[in-house]
């Protein structure tokens, strides 16, 4: 039995993705799979925390980079839409072999991913854990969510903390930029958490010109709302949808992303079944930073009665 990740190799839709893997050696196939989805600046070894518990629990961990991210390749077409980031995740599942009960778990861009796909009438997943990025459709129609003057007092603090959101958008400086942006968003993001590991495994990952503009691509994609390839449009119609399975919410109570207020506006729109939770003691990256207590409500919720 080895506690050390390895590696597997995903074909994905024009890609070759690789993925960390936990557990694949303690039982057989017929151990669920948690899915577990990274986000920006992160990489698949930011589940590292937490995938023992996971493993521990009766799961086989299978963590995927991002297309774009070392060691995962380029996608021939280009495409860093949603709805590409969707079809990643369902192509690992099928590779590291599939079963009723698998478990999702998505965190930053991860949680973006993770939503669509648990909006979707025929998810594959039995249940979703969605982490620091509140689905889109707990913000619509604007004009019918709960306590708007509370709200709309959030967007210019929020205007603030996503700078780096249009800045990315600009020509030739974002591309430039990666020595600086990552460490200053991970000490915003997660103030007094010592990143030190992480962010070496980001430049790691992404550190290399190339790498670096795949990771800006699904900034550049959503906000320039450019039309993914249809191979990806029928997944990609779900990302603004709000959840269909079970979902469990997760927000640190100190993120410097996004506040951890949102929560607030995200348990209206959960169906029946789901919890949200602020985790006190963390920030964006809570699944590192608390990793104890964050592993502990994944897997109460998971083992949990439909």
């Amino acid at each position: 039995m080895t506690t050390e990740p390895q590696w597997i190799e995903i074909a994905g839709s024009g890609v070759t993705l690789k993925a960390l893997t936990w557990g694949f050696d303690q039982g057989g196939p017929e151990r669920p799979i948690a899915l577990c989805l990274h986000g920006f600046p992160d990489t698949a070894y930011g589940w590292r925390k937490i995938a023992p518990q996971l493993v521990a629990a009766g799961y086989r961990v299978v963590a995927p980079m991002m297309r774009g991210y070392a060691p995962s390749g380029f996608p021939v077409d280009g495409s860093y839409h949603v709805g590409a980031l969707m079809d990643d995740a369902l192509r690992a599942r099928d590779a590291a072999g599939p079963t009723d009960g698998d478990l999702l778990v998505g965190h930053d861009w991860g949680a973006i991913a993770a939503t669509g796909l648990s909006a979707m009438p025929d998810s594959p997943f039995r249940k979703a854990v969605i982490m620091s990025v509140p689905p889109s459709a707990s913000f619509q129609p604007p004009g019918r969510i709960a306590h708007p003057g509370r709200l709309a007092a959030e967007v210019p603090r929020q205007l603030l903390r996503s700078w780096y959101i249009m800045y990315f958008q600009l020509p030739w400086l974002p591309e430039h930029s990666a020595q600086w942006v990552v460490p200053r968003l991970w000490r915003q993001w997660s103030p007094g958490y010592d990143a030190t590991e992480d962010v070496q495994h980001v430049f790691t990952a992404i550190g290399a010109p190339a790498h670096w503009r795949a990771a800006l691509g699904p900034y550049r994609a959503t906000v320039r709302n450019s039309a993914p390839p249809q191979r990806f449009a029928g997944l990609h119609q779900h990302w603004l949808s709000a959840p269909q399975l079970p979902v469990l919410y997760l927000h640190g109570g100190d993120d410097g992303c996004a506040t951890a207020a949102y929560t607030d506006w995200v348990r209206p729109i959960l169906p029946v079944g789901s919890r949200a939770e602020i985790v006190a003691g963390a920030g964006h990256f809570l699944q590192l930073e608390q990793p104890e207590r964050v592993g502990r409500l994944i897997v109460d919720f998971a083992s949990a009665a439909d």
